[in-house]
Parts: structure tokens; C-alpha cells; sequence
């Protein structure tokens, strides 16, 4: 139950955590395996526990150069978790993790034919520290220090592309090329990729970003009975975010601060009814007061048993959601963009509000099915989600209409800025849609050597508000005059972008002796998506617009890997991804990488200490 994690949550959370030191003795671990695409990677773990103490620590090294030109990867990864027990009762904790990574920006590769120039390094530093202790043996809590320091830095050496004479007297332009959907719409020419020095385009730049976090946090579990739990907590959290560029007298600050309050009473009656009630209230910095309810649902109808069909249970869960928005997208806010830039009157006339909370609503319900003795379980879910105040980004080109108060030729240094800087667009509040939909699965454990599981989602999601079509009219390609065109966002009645209706996948793992294999596929239908590419053409027009319905390809991704264990200290094991080989995974415009493998060894050290 996301109440657990924090209010900041629309629907659920993730909870990631990072494994102790578990043996008696020194426990090491290395793995190394190398592809195509340039592809390898190491990575060396050691753990153990001794006396009082246990203790983990790992590196890893990811390199890849990828399928197209200008798109290499790194990352580097090292974390440590040290524990140590200072009473029967007491359990105190560190875990920190530290990743460095940097990956070029290629941008969207099938549009202009072309990769772009731009890289992105991260440097992130990830703490924690815990202080865990039993009161009595039904009463425990723990109080929590959290940290998060995250340092970007987006860079542009050189503006990619050809000079062509355009609109704007000259800006950079990808190939030609010919961009198909796969609902059979196409548009033929060139993109803009970059504007010139003469269009307010500055080379090299870079946009510095800082986001830093610290929370505190202290909960409390009393267990009066099994059928009745209490957990309650606090938690503060303090936010600091920064951008600053050189080039274009960037230099941007924000903090804000927020509190929360969570309850939860779960437990069962006559183990058959499971329950959950939960809510969290939140101060949040941003966006007020709000309070956040949970309660989930399960009974057994037929407990689970040794028969064909025993184990009928029935479940329902409802929640109510906020998620504020990152720093990053605050500091976009279009609200205040506007009401800095004389933009007052378009803010009264669209009614544009400052940036605040994502909401969410969502229910849900079904029936899991056991058969044969728990070899086969069947589930089958309904849900039915509103999400609404969904944040939408309005693309650079498109601010200076809603600044009439400048002349064009403010206009057109206003597009310019924001398009060079990386403020590609610009955020508020605008789109709420609702989600409805029906899922599948089946899990079923053959016998002991093979195990199946599948799943199915059909999600009929409409979009119910949206600033493409309250506020702005949908766009049009001359090509295609009859059909209206969400550019940067979906229109009303359409579907979200990206979310196609039909998703599924499948996994088959088999072992026998030292042979284990996995078979994995994921299944997508075609989904609504744009080009984002109006007013991108030599004429500012929007000739490499095409409709948005079916926009992106439906795909099977299917994946194979094996290992075969050659001693209790040593395996080898091979990953191939994408058998298929199928280019249109990623939405339109990005090429997916294509068949690709991995080969490599993984080996085990370490011995039982002798008395």
C-alpha cells in the first residue's frame, strides 16, 4: 500500500531495497559479459555477516555503444550496506549507492536521418540510514534518514545538421527523409534540428541541474492481534533543485518543503477476509493540505485446498492520489513564464493556473482462481482509473503565440531560446482522461522442471481534457486537411498518447540439472502518438505532421536466456533480446535496438570459516 511510501504517489509506489550480507563467511561474487553493439559489462559483489555485523558491497560497469551513430552509453554503479545489531532489540543501518552515467542524445534519429549532438552525465549519490528496534514482541519502529544529491549536466558541442535558408533567414536542418506511421500516413522533407548563431542559438552550451533531497522519517507498528495492525508514521521531506547556464544567463532556484501523516489498520478475520484501510495527510509546500484514503478487500470464498478448484478469492481496492510535480517541471511552469513575460491577459483569457498536484482515482476488483491443487492460478481484474490536473508540456514553438505583446521578431528569439537552452516546452495542468480496462493472468508450475506464466491487459482509456484542445485549435497538415491533429498533445475524445489498448507477455523458464532457460515476450498493439514536429519544416509549416490515431507500431519483443551451471562455483550464461529483431518498440521517430546478445561467466568464491 503506497500510504506506506509517502502521499506523493498517484496510483502506487515501488519500494526498491538492497540486499544484507546473509552468509557466515566472505561470500564474492563476479559477473562479466560481453556483446555486440560494443556491449560489456563487470560487476563484483562481496557480502557476509560476522558477529554482529553484516556487510554488502557491489560495483558494476555498463559500456554499450548502440545501433546508431552518436548514442553510446555508460554507467557506473557501486553501493555498500553495512548493518549491525547493537541489542536483541536494536538494528541500526547504512546503505548508500552512487551512480555516474552519461549517455549521448541522439534525438529522435528517424526524423532527421541523422543523429543529433548532445550528451547528458548524471552524477547521483543515494543515502539511507536506519535505526530499527522492538519495544516488545508485537510493538516495533524504526526512525529513517534519507538523502538524495543529483547533479545533471545536458551539453550541446555543435549544432548538428545543414545550414538551410528558411523562414528565419537560416537555421540547421536534418536529411530528407520519409516518415511513415503505422496507420499508413506518411509525410516526405526536413526537420529542424538546431538554430543558428544569427537565430540566437549559442554553441557549445550547457544547462547545469541540481536536485537534492532529505527526508526524515519515523513509523510505528503495534499488532494488537492477527486481526488487527496498526502502523502509523510521519515524514519530512526537504526539496532543493537548481539550473543554471552560462550561455543564456540561466540561473534558476527552488526549494520547497513537505510533511505527511499515514495511518494504515490491516488484518484478517477468521483468516478468510483480509483488509486494509489506510490515508495519508499531507502539508505540501507546493499545493496545500490534502488527504490521501486507501482500502483494499480480499475474501476467500473457497480456501485454498488440495482440490481442482479450491482457493476462490475476491478482491477490491480503491485509492485517491496526489503526485506533485518535479522540480524541473515547477521551474517550466507556463504559468509563470508567462506572467513574467507580459503574458497576463493569455493567462485570464486560457485560463492558465500555477503548476500543482496530478490527481488520481482508481478502483478496482476481481476473482483469482486456484487449480489443481495451487498448480494453476487464474485472475481476472476490472479497473477503472480518472486521472486528472495532469501535467502537459507545451512545446517552445508554440510560446510566442501565447505572447502577443512581442513583436515576431521577439517571438521568433523567444522560440530560439527555448528550444537551444533545453527548455524544449513549457508545463501546467491541463489533461485529465480516465482508463478502464479489463487484465489476465495465468500462472501455472507444469511441474517441477517448467513454469508458465501470461497475461493480458485490454485498456480503453479516453482523454477527457486537454490544452490541445481547450485552449488551442488542433493542428493541420496541408497533405491531410479533413483530419485534425493533437501536435503535442492528444485531443479530447482521442486516446492518451502512447498507451495502446492491447498489451500482453508470456514466460516460460524450464531447468533440468545444470540447464535453466527463460523465454520471455511482451506484446503491444498500435498506440495514438505525434510527430511533435509542427512549424518544423523550412517553411515553419506543418507538412511533417500526421494524425495521431494508430501513430506508433504495435511489436513482439522476444527474449531468450540461458545458463548452464559448470560447478557449484562457476555458470555461464548467454541473454539474446529482441530475436526478432523488431525496429519499432520505442514510439516513432526513435530506433529501437535491434537483435543483440550478451555471453559471460559468473563465478562464486568464498568457504565455510573453520572452527
Amino acid at each position: 500500500d503506497s500510504v506506506l511510501y509517502g502521499a506523493d504517489a498517484a496510483a502506487g509506489g515501488v519500494a526498491v531495497t538492497t540486499a544484507p550480507g546473509s552468509t557466515s563467511f566472505p561470500s564474492l561474487l563476479y559477473r562479466g559479459d560481453a556483446g555486440n553493439f560494443g556491449t560489456y559489462r563487470n560487476e563484483v559483489q562481496l557480502g557476509g555477516m560476522r558477529h554482529a555485523m553484516d556487510y554488502y558491497a557491489a560495483f558494476s560497469d555498463l559500456q554499450t555503444q548502440n545501433s546508431i551513430p552518436a548514442d553510446e552509453y555508460h554507467r557506473i554503479t557501486s553501493v555498500a550496506n553495512l548493518g549491525y545489531n547493537l541489542s536483541a532489540n536494536t538494528e541500526i543501518r547504512a546503505i548508500v549507492h552512487q551512480i555516474d552515467r552519461a549517455t549521448d542524445l541522439p534525438g529522435t534519429y528517424a526524423f532527421f536521418g541523422q543523429s543529433n549532438d548532445g550528451k547528458e552525465s548524471d552524477q547521483d549519490t543515494f543515502f539511507s540510514g536506519t535505526i530499527d528496534h522492538s519495544f516488545k514482541t508485537n510493538w516495533v519502529g524504526d526512525v529513517r534518514y534519507g538523502m538524495v544529491r543529483k547533479r545533471e549536466q545536458a551539453k550541446q558541442y555543435y549544432p548538428a545538421g545543414e545550414l538551410v535558408n528558411d523562414y528565419l533567414g537560416g537555421n540547421y536542418y536534418g536529411k530528407v527523409v520519409t516518415i511513415r506511421g503505422a496507420n499508413g500516413y506518411s509525410a516526405t522533407g526536413r526537420a529542424i534540428m538546431n538554430y543558428s548563431a544569427a537565430n540566437y542559438g549559442v554553441y557549445p552550451n550547457r544547462i547545469d541541474s541540481v536536485n537534492n533531497r532529505d527526508n526524515l522519517m519515523a513509523e510505528s507498528t503495534y499488532t494488537f492481534n492477527p486481526g488487527l495492525v496498526f502502523t502509523g508514521g510521519f515524514r519530512f521531506e526537504d526539496e532543493r533543485g537548481s539550473e543554471y547556464s552560462q550561455a543564456y544567463f540561466l540561473n534558476q532556484k527552488l526549494e520547497r518543503g513537505n510533511y505527511d501523516y499515514n495511518a494504515q489498520f490491516r488484518g484478517t478475520v477468521k483468516n478468510r477476509l483480509f483488509y486494509s484501510a489506510s490515508g495519508t495527510v499531507e502539508k505540501n509546500d507546493l499545493y496545500g493540505t490534502v488527504g490521501a484514503p486507501r482500502v483494499g478487500l480480499a475474501y476467500y470464498l473457497v480456501k485454498p485446498g488440495a482440490g481442482k478448484f479450491q482457493g476462490t478469492r475476491v478482491s477490491f481496492n480503491f485509492a485517491k492520489g496526489y503526485q506533485e510535480p518535479t522540480l524541473a517541471q515547477q521551474q517550466g511552469s507556463l504559468y509563470d513564464f508567462l506572467a513574467k513575460n507580459g503574458g497576463q491577459a493569455t493567462i485570464d483569457q486560457l485560463g492558465i493556473s500555477p503548476i500543482g498536484a496530478e490527481l488520481a482515482r482508481t478502483y478496482d476488483g476481481g476473482v483469482e482462481q486456484n487449480l489443481f491443487g495451487e498448480h494453476v492460478m487464474l485472475r481476472v481484474d476490472y479497473f477503472h482509473n480518472e486521472f486528472g490536473n495532469q501535467i502537459e508540456g507545451v512545446p517552445a514553438q508554440y510560446i510566442p503565440q501565447l505572447l502577443p505583446n512581442l513583436s515576431a521578431a521577439q517571438q521568433a528569439q523567444l522560440e530560439a531560446f527555448l528550444n537551444a537552452e533545453f527548455a524544449y516546452e513549457l508545463d501546467l495542468n491541463s489533461q485529465s482522461f480516465r482508463a478502464q480496462g479489463v487484465s489476465a493472468e495465468m500462472n501455472w508450475g507444469v511441474n517441477s522442471n517448467l513454469y508458465i506464466r501470461a497475461g493480458y491487459t485490454y485498456t480503453d482509456a479516453v482523454v477527457q481534457k486537454s490544452f490541445s484542445s481547450d485552449a488551442t485549435a488542433p493542428s493541420y497538415n496541408p497533405k491531410y486537411p479533413g483530419i485534425a491533429i493533437g501536435d503535442y498533445g492528444p485531443l479530447v475524445g482521442a486516446r492518451p498518447f502512447r498507451r495502446p489498448p492491447h498489451t500482453g507477455y508470456t514466460t516460460v523458464m524450464y531447468t533440468h540439472g545444470p540447464w535453466t532457460s527463460v523465454l520471455t515476450a511482451a506484446y503491444a498493439s498500435k498506440s495514438d502518438d505525434s510527430t511533435f514536429l509542427g512549424y518544423s519544416d523550412p517553411n515553419g509549416g506543418n507538412s511533417l505532421l500526421l494524425p495521431n490515431r494508430n501513430l506508433d507500431h504495435g511489436y513482439v519483443k522476444v527474449d531468450l536466456g540461458g545458463t548452464y551451471r559448470l560447478n557449484r562455483r562457476m555458470e555461464i550464461y548467454t541473454q539474446m533480446n529482441n530475436l526478432l529483431s523488431d525496429q519499432h518498440i520505442a514510439p516513432i521517430g526513435y530506433t529501437s535496438l535491434p537483435f543483440n546478445l550478451r555471453t559471460g561467466l559468473r563465478i562464486v568464491l568464498g568457504h565455510e570459516p573453520k572452527n
